[in-house]
């Protein structure tokens, strides 16, 4: 009897080292599979001067701390990169305070004073370190070309304890590691992407579960076109501070992906609303539509609203998203799509969270790509 009952106990105990097992094993966010820290880089000669760290977390962070692991890991992949004090020395003497974009004069700047090819703009949307940590960062490398195009961007968001393994082996505790991670993979991303190698395919089964609610396109949307789109700022309406901009950055990442699509950098989208003080208090109205596209050369206009934007911390808790999108063409002065998209980190899931997304940032990335696929259909 007693050989039973033990027998018995070990029996469950090996099934729910198993279950946790696969557990450890769920879809990661982006990008797809893990990169190695010492993954070789392509010795690009690109001149590439990286912007202090911009904190759209809305909560307090160590940007210093950031800003150093950052430039430490893209030097580790002998990437050109303009030395920090340079970049601060031009920062300074042409007073640029904003730093989550570049417009045409600060390109100017940075190119004839410098000699830079590219600027690295890189925000923090997430910063936690509270157990479990967790930190979600978005970098996006733009050119200083003439037309300024955005030539890579990628993000990655990482909770410590989204893949922790057989008995939680694999739970990260430790604020600065999962940091180190999250700037290696930013930056092995980068030298892939100058040395012309693929970033990798991203999992389906995530992909499958955060579909729109509702959609709709406009036969006039042409597959086959190239179109200029101008990214505006979400109406954020939700409770988290700097939402309307990040979900708009997610839809600059996800459009920039197809070359059908011509994004317009965010820094240029912005002084333009200041140059003509379009302030929008309910969403972007016709009027100030017309001016953008005037203004921009734009053939589309990507806004919308969010609704609500939420991480947690501790182990306990889920993301929550909800935001609309459309598009306004200038052929026709109509709009061209809309958007509804809402869900939860754990929707679907149903055991031992496996599957679960515990960012916002994670958790959105799939949104917008599921949407923005609903589009170039």
């Amino acid at each position: 009897m007693i050989f039973l009952t033990c027998f018995s106990t070990r029996l469950i105990i090996f099934f729910c080292a198993i279950l946790v097992g696969i557990s450890g094993c769920a879809v990661k966010n982006e990008p797809a599979g893990p990169v190695s820290a010492d993954a070789p880089g392509g010795g690009s000669e690109l001149k590439i001067a990286v912007l202090p760290v911009v904190n759209m977390s809305g909560t307090p962070a160590p940007l210093h701390t950031i800003n150093q692991a950052l430039i430490n890991s893209l030097n580790r992949k002998a990437l050109n990169i303009l030395v920090p004090d340079v970049v601060e020395s031009v920062i300074t003497k042409h007073r640029i305070r904003y730093l989550g974009g570049i417009n045409h004069t600060t390109s100017r700047v940075f190119r004839k004073e410098a000699g830079v090819e590219a600027v690295l703009i890189t925000s923090l949307e997430l910063y936690s370190e509270m157990a479990p940590p967790k930190i979600a960062l978005t970098s996006r490398l733009v050119s200083t070309a003439k037309h300024m195009p955005v030539l890579w961007m990628r993000g990655i968001g990482l909770a410590g304890n989204e893949s922790p393994g057989l008995l939680d082996l694999r739970l990260v505790e430790d604020p600065q590691v999962l940091l180190k991670s999250a700037v290696q993979t930013l930056s092995s991303l980068l030298a892939r992407f100058l040395s012309g190698r693929a970033d990798g395919a991203e999992s389906q089964r995530i992909r499958n579960i955060f579909q729109p609610r509702a959609s709709f396109r406009a036969p006039i949307l042409d597959s086959e076109m190239q179109y200029r789109v101008a990214v505006i700022p979400f109406f954020n309406v939700s409770e988290r501070k700097h939402a309307g901009e990040m979900i708009a950055l997610q839809f600059v990442k996800t459009l920039n992906a197809y070359d059908n699509f011509f994004v317009i950098e965010p820094g240029v989208v912005r002084q333009t609303l200041l140059d003509m003080r379009i302030i929008m208090q309910d969403g972007l109205s016709l009027a100030d539509a017309d001016l953008i596209f005037s203004r921009l050369k734009a053939d589309l206009v990507l806004s919308g609203n969010i609704m609500d934007y939420q991480d947690y911390k501790g182990f306990d808790g889920r993301p929550r998203v909800d935001f609309s999108a459309q598009i306004i063409a200038k052929k026709n002065r109509e709009i061209v799509w809309v958007v509804k998209s809402y869900n939860q980190g754990d929707d679907r899931v149903f055991f031992f969270d496996w599957g679960k997304v515990h960012t916002a940032y994670a958790m959105t990335t799939k949104m917008v790509q599921l949407a923005v696929e609903d589009l170039v259909q």
